[in-house]
C-alpha cells in the first residue's frame, strides 16, 4: 500500500490546507443526482492527442494493474477527509496504454453526468492521480462516484470527476464544468485557489 498523506510537505508544513476543516464523515457532492450505469454497456473511451484511443469495457477496465493508496481528501467547500483508502488505475498507467502524443499539454476528465474537468498533464501524471474502484476495500459507492472515480490529492476534490467515463488528451488547455463557472482552474488547497 502507498501512503501519500505525507504530500502536503510539499506545499507546507500543515497537513490540513487553510481554510479547511476535519471530518471523519464523507459527504456527498455533485452538480445533479446520481447517474445509473449497467455493467453490460458501461464503456471508458480515452482519445485525443493518443497513439492508441483506448475503448475499454468494464471487465478490461479492471483488468488494468491496480494499487491501493491512502491520501487525503480536500474539498473546496471547505472539508478534508484524512487517511482514505483507495485502489485503482494510476493514471499514468492509462496513459501508457494509450501512447501519449509529444503534443498533449492538457487532459479534459468526461463523466457519465456530463460534467467535465480539466487538468494539466503534468499534473495529471503525479503520483496519486488515480481512477478510483474501490474505497477502503469494498467497491466505490454510487454516490461517492462509483463505479469510478478520479482522485486527485493535490487539487480540491472537484478535479476529479465522479462517475468519469472517458479522458480526453489535449494540445491546448479547455476549461471544465465548475472552471467555466468562476472556479479556480489550479486548485491548490494550501494556496487556497478556491475561486478564479
Amino acid at each position: 500500500m502507498n501512503d501519500l498523506t505525507e504530500l502536503y510537505r510539499e506545499y507546507g508544513d500543515d497537513r490540513l490546507p487553510p481554510g479547511q476543516r476535519e471530518t471523519s464523515r464523507f459527504p456527498v457532492l455533485s452538480k445533479s443526482g446520481t447517474p445509473s450505469w449497467d455493467r453490460e454497456s458501461w464503456r471508458f473511451e480515452v482519445w485525443g492527442a493518443v497513439d492508441d484511443p483506448l475503448d475499454l469495457s468494464w471487465e478490461e477496465f479492471t483488468a488494468l494493474p491496480t494499487e491501493t493508496q491512502v491520501q487525503d481528501f480536500h474539498c473546496v467547500t471547505g472539508w478534508s477527509k484524512f487517511d482514505c483508502e483507495f485502489t485503482g488505475v494510476p493514471f499514468s498507467t492509462l496513459a501508457e496504454e494509450a501512447g501519449v502524443d509529444d503534443d498533449a499539454v492538457h487532459v479534459m476528465f468526461h463523466a457519465m453526468d456530463d460534467y467535465t474537468t480539466n487538468l494539466p498533464l503534468d499534473d495529471c501524471l503525479r503520483e496519486g492521480v488515480l481512477f478510483v474502484v474501490e474505497y477502503d476495500g469494498e467497491p466505490l459507492p454510487p454516490e461517492h462516484g462509483g463505479p469510478l472515480r478520479v482522485v486527485t490529492p493535490h487539487k480540491y476534490a472537484y478535479k476529479g470527476a465522479k462517475w468519469v467515463s472517458g479522458v480526453e488528451f489535449l494540445t491546448a488547455p479547455e476549461r471544465g464544468y465548475w472552471e467555466k463557472r468562476g472556479y479556480s482552474n489550479t486548485a491548490n488547497p494550501w494556496e487556497e485557489e478556491r475561486y478564479a
